[in-house]
């Protein structure tokens, strides 16, 4: 499992979140057999998915991240629960590419410079609250950092690393989210800015053993920090066959009958986790009638 650990300064005015989530971006290689460019990518995101869903104030609340640019890998998607547990999947798995001209994965080539990210947080109301920006980067780290700039206008600092090994294996993955509450004075952006301008990569620091409660110190140092939780967050995928069934349901009247004259049966795959729920003609037939009450 990950771990992740809020921490504030004493004055309040500076909230920093560090994540190790190199066991979530092990788990989107395995279930999604990525390439090495993919699983940095789709890594990402579901690091700061896990770091945003922990800003949720209701138990049930979900966020979700959906990256749309014009590059190889297409759409990616992040779902985190209130929890900092996550889900994530890209709609191409595989994508190769050249090293880029730092001699490191070409995330921003794989995902695009030219699209929009997307935040929706489903609090329970009627409709959930949906945010979009431009991509700015595609380096997934500097959009996040613009979004809360732009549609939240929230000072933030967004760091966000996957080392993928040569096997395709993850090495070390994690980020961290540092924003400026609304009463942080200069003295504290100094600090700040001094704290994050010689950092080395998160994954490097996450490879060397460092622990996200340590991160947080490292950002904090010179502010007083003081550790407000930790947790362990996980890639969990909730699908079932009940939301498969209320799925097939919505498809409607016509399009159940279409499936079962003519292929007498279906099977479902979870996007997330790639599990696969079979459906026999008459089970599609009692959807059939429940759909049709």
């Amino acid at each position: 499992m990950g771990r992740l650990t809020r921490a504030i300064s004493k004055d309040g005015s500076v909230l920093a979140i560090a994540a190790d989530t190199t066991d979530i971006a092990a788990a989107i290689e395995h279930y999604h057999v990525t390439s090495a460019v993919v699983t940095a990518a789709v890594g990402r995101l579901a690091t700061a998915a896990s770091m945003m869903g922990v800003l949720l104030k209701g138990e049930k609340d979900t966020l979700t991240l959906r990256l749309n640019g014009d590059g190889p890998i297409g759409a990616i998607i992040a779902v985190s629960d209130s929890k900092g547990n996550v889900k994530a999947y890209p709609l191409n798995p595989v994508v190769e590419l050249p090293l880029n001209e730092k001699g490191k994965l070409d995330v921003a080539g794989a995902v695009g410079k030219n699209g929009y990210l997307s935040v929706i947080r489903d609090l329970g109301l009627k409709d959930p609250y949906v945010g979009q920006t431009p991509i700015v980067s595609g380096e997934i780290a500097e959009d996040i950092t613009h979004y809360f700039a732009t549609s939240e206008q929230t000072p933030t600092v967004c760091a966000l690393g996957v080392l993928v090994n040569p096997n395709l294996t993850v090495k070390a993955a994690g980020g961290f989210l540092v924003q400026l509450l609304p009463y942080a004075d200069d003295g504290a952006i100094d600090v700040l800015e001094e704290n994050i301008k010689d950092l080395p990569p998160i994954s490097t620091m996450i490879a060397e053993g460092k622990r996200p409660d340590e991160i947080c110190n490292i950002l904090l140092n010179g502010l007083e920090p003081e550790i407000l939780d930790e947790s362990m967050v996980s890639y969990h995928c909730d699908c079932n066959r009940e939301r498969v069934e209320r799925a097939l349901i919505s498809l409607g009247k016509d399009q159940l009958e279409e499936i079962i004259r003519e292929d007498h049966g279906t099977e479902v795959s979870c996007h997330f986790c790639n599990k696969k729920y079979r459906f026999n003609e008459q089970e599609l037939t009692d959807l059939l009638h429940r759909a049709t009450r």
